[in-house]
């Protein structure tokens, strides 16, 4: 790999990391599209190092206060019932999932789930999933015009059970083209959770995942000395500063706006990429034996 496209693989993995359009997607469509060497999970892995850094300092105050809540709340029971403490562990309880599941199917996430006909499958699935959900979000936020609607759930409510569906949607996202935080909204949607409710939980509950996954492959990269280590850093820090700025924008766009333009968005890039692999344009495993 070299530093230009460290350059433009970091800008594409801090604009898209956030937004419910797949980074890992699009990390490897960038590098089929450009004819390049596909940059692999371990080099996804280590660049969301840069974009999760900035939600650690986006959410800072967020963080700092579950932290303190749920330390304390390990020596002092009259803790155990706050909602910061409380939050704590869903975000471990919700992170389960992925760490079982991403260590049993490693050999796929590198391998098989690359495949680009796998891709465009996720893209446009996921993308109706997206519509549904935000459909549904729709009706909830109209309340009173629709009987059926539910009420609106926020943070306060979250609990065990719906943590761990929420983990279970972030699971999902171990296959290219799913998008961790599409999943992971769209599960919230589908709950009945607001938008920021869903979004603010979805990022929260990728720090741990995507940090611990980052520092597995960064060993493994250590060890096995197969990473352009120079353009891998320059990378995660274009990153990190591009994913910080569209990570203040996103949560104000999902106050106001609906999903629908990540939902077209999806499901167009998801039949262009079976076009052109069925017309032979693209292989479906273009780059990889450059690994």
């Amino acid at each position: 790999m070299n530093w230009f496209e460290s350059l433009i693989l970091g800008l594409v993995q801090g604009l898209t990391e956030f937004l419910p359009i797949s980074s890992s997607a699009h990390l490897r469509l960038t590098a089929a599209f450009a004819g390049w060497h596909d940059p692999g999970a371990a080099f996804t892995a280590i660049t969301q190092i840069g974009t999760e850094t900035a939600v650690l300092i986006y959410f800072r105050k967020d963080i700092s206060r579950i932290v303190s809540a749920w330390s304390r709340s390990l020596t002092n029971k009259a803790m155990r019932g706050d909602h910061d403490a409380q939050m704590g562990w869903l975000v471990i309880v919700g992170s389960i999932p992925i760490g079982v599941l991403g260590v049993t199917l490693k050999d796929h996430i590198e391998g098989p789930f690359r495949d680009l006909r796998l891709i465009a499958t996720t893209l446009i699935v996921m993308g109706i999933v997206l519509g549904i959900a935000d459909r549904l979000a729709a009706r909830v936020e109209e309340g009173g015009r629709h009987r059926a609607a539910p009420e609106p759930k926020t943070l306060k409510d979250l609990g065990v059970k719906d943590g761990l569906i929420f983990g279970m949607c972030q699971a999902m996202a171990l296959i290219p083209g799913v998008s961790r935080s599409g999943a992971t909204i769209s599960g919230g949607l589908l709950m009945s959770y607001t938008r920021e409710a869903a979004a603010r939980y979805s990022f929260l509950l990728a720090i741990p995942a995507v940090l611990a996954s980052g520092l597995f492959e960064l060993k493994d990269a250590t060890e096995g000395g197969h990473v352009s280590w120079g353009p891998t850093i320059f990378a995660t820090v274009v990153a990190f500063g591009v994913g910080y700025a569209v990570i203040a924008w996103f949560m104000k766009f999902i106050t106001t706006k609906s999903f629908m333009p990540f939902v077209i968005y999806r499901i167009v890039l998801g039949l262009v990429l079976f076009a052109l692999v069925g017309m032979g344009v693209l292989s479906p495993h273009a780059g990889e034996s450059g690994g």
